[in-house]
């Protein structure tokens, strides 16, 4: 489509040259011709409002332009069929049945390949995702974010960009300790010795779990000494939760590139070299003992505390470490995904990355809303394992992987989510998952139909001239903006545009089956050539389903 819409427009310039030099108007300067899909088949396939940009400059109603334009528009008739004036002055145009026919073979030509582009060329984009703390298993909304990370890092790499899929392990500060003296709590408690849990400390079954694991492997925890035993506990239950984490997003299908640690940030100097850059810069001051960045020089609302007066940082001082090592590494572009709640600090990071001499709009902050559990429309009581929420590995377990995925991309990601259980299991139309890989797998059974009936493909040479109910017609143009879909949802970041475009493709092509699988417009019938027509239209369905399902993590069946 978009090369369609470029040859338009480029006949638009023209005819509006010629237009204004016959009736004696000024010249104008064409503004760039923008295109919109009308709702309806009777205002044609494309629609511009350009005769309104123009009518100021040539002082005439914006009818008079774009009846002007119309009058002098030379356009392929193989390309379009008519271009017609409506209401006030809009253009709207008809593709010829033509082009859109061979926007098939191109399906078909091209096959997974199809809606790829290279728009990329090959910069490098690190998309991090995820990144829960190692202090207890991953909830329903890390999910959300893990299916919106992948299918994100998926569609930059489908238009040419280099992606590394990033997890940020947070195993350095308060947290670590806290859960160090949650297991050691309960080993001891365990042991029936006197204990007093921690307050704010870690609860659920999953912790008693882990006091039971460690000390399998860190023997003596019962008569140790506090600082000795909750540190081993701590680094010994973190890497158990990382161990259960990375095993339950690779049985979500995803899978990381790379691992990065916020204790090696310490470890290796860079939190210090981090400081020592802004300290140099005139950027830290100190607050009786505590040291602080002037964040609001470059932008924040506030300066803020990086060291406090005990001498412990703050989770932000490693933030900007963190960042100055992704920026070093060579990356063009960084993509966080956080939860909605984290959108306050987006200017302080990007006030530290412009403190450390680097653009900050390298930078780009995708907030992720909460994810609201339901079964049968009443909320999922919580899990017993952890006592505080919903545990992804449960809902993965009973609804699959599929329609976890496709259901945590149906929306917006700054939209909060209501995922019911039940709806997600059910085996119907109302599903939306299902009522996508259902299209896929009717799309294969009509194959196998086909192959049956002495009609198989491949299709390539079917004469698609045949081509021409507006239903079939109605489905090439969904395969047609396919991949003017995939490059604006890469670019802007938003999977769901994917989930909605492949529903509607779905729709389209279910309600096309229904209305005349009985009739003597169905797929295959006694005419060879149409059918064959119709089979290779079926075909590229069933491409392009797949591929969009590919970009969704979502396997694409050839039976259900």
């Amino acid at each position: 489509m978009e090369r369609l819409k470029q040859i338009l427009a480029g006949a638009i310039g023209d005819a509006v040259a010629r237009a204004t030099a016959a009736r004696g108007w000024p010249p104008v300067a064409v503004p760039e011709v923008t295109w919109e899909y009308p709702p309806e088949p009777s205002f044609g396939d494309l629609s511009t409002t350009l005769s309104f940009a123009l009518a100021k400059q040539v002082r005439r109603s914006p009818r008079d332009v774009a009846t002007a334009i119309q009058q002098t528009l030379d356009v392929d008739p193989a390309l379009v069929a008519k271009v017609e004036v409506a209401g006030p002055g809009y253009l709207n145009v008809f593709v010829a049945n033509g082009w859109w026919q061979g926007v098939l073979r191109e399906v078909l030509g091209a096959g997974p390949s199809y809606g790829r582009a290279s728009i990329g060329q090959g910069q490098r984009v690190q998309v991090e995702f995820v990144s829960a703390n190692p202090t207890g298993p991953l909830h329903v909304g890390h999910g959300r974010g893990a299916a919106l990370g992948d299918a994100v890092a998926n569609l930059l790499e489908a238009v040419g960009y280099g992606v590394e899929r990033e997890y940020y392990i947070n195993d350095a500060g308060s947290q670590m300790r806290l859960l160090g003296e949650s297991v050691w709590a309960r080993h001891l408690e365990a042991k029936g010795k006197p204990v007093q849990f921690p307050e704010n400390g870690y609860h659920g079954e999953y912790v008693r779990e882990l006091a039971e694991r460690v000390s399998a492997v860190v023997p003596g925890l019962a008569d140790a000494e506090a600082e000795q035993a909750i540190p081993a506990c701590a680094a010994q239950a973190s890497q158990i939760l990382l161990g259960e984490i990375e095993a339950d997003l690779r049985a979500f299908g995803v899978v990381f590139d790379s691992w990065v640690s916020e204790r090696s940030l310490y470890d290796s100097g860079e939190v210090e070299a981090a400081l020592a850059t802004l300290r140099a810069g005139g950027y830290l001051y100190e607050e009786g003992k505590a040291i602080g960045f002037r964040a609001s020089d470059f932008g924040d609302e506030k300066d803020r505390i990086l060291i406090r007066s005990s001498g412990e940082p703050t989770y932000f001082t490693s933030d900007i470490a963190y960042h100055a090592n992704k920026i070093r590494r060579g990356f063009h572009r960084l993509i966080n995904i956080w939860g909605a709640d984290h959108g306050g600090y987006i200017p302080r990071v990007k006030a530290a990355i412009r403190a450390l001499d680097h653009d900050p709009e390298i930078l780009r902050v995708i907030l992720l809303q909460m994810v609201k559990v339901l079964r049968s429309g009443a909320p999922v009581p919580m899990s017993k394992r952890t006592g505080e929420f919903v545990e992804l590995r449960e809902v993965v377990n009973e609804v699959g992987k599929d329609a976890a995925r496709f259901l945590f991309l149906t929306r917006r990601s700054e939209a909060q989510l209501d995922f019911d259980i039940e709806a997600a299991k059910r085996q119907s139309m109302d599903n939306p998952v299902f009522y996508v890989q259902y299209g896929h797998a009717r799309a294969c059974s009509m194959a196998r139909k086909a192959a049956e009936a002495g009609l198989p493909g491949p299709y390539a040479d079917a004469d698609l001239a045949h081509l021409t109910l507006p239903e079939e017609l109605g489905i090439m143009k969904h395969l047609a903006i396919y991949p003017e879909m995939v490059l604006h949802s890469a670019l802007a970041h938003e999977p769901h545009r994917v989930t909605t475009h492949l529903q509607e493709l779905a729709a389209a092509f279910h309600g096309y089956f229904t209305k005349y699988k009985d009739s003597e417009e169905r797929v295959i019938s006694g005419d060879r050539d149409l059918s064959r027509a119709r089979l290779a239209m079926v075909a590229a369905v069933r491409q392009v389903i797949a591929n969009g399902l590919a970009l969704l993590g979502v396997s694409a069946p050839e039976r259900m």
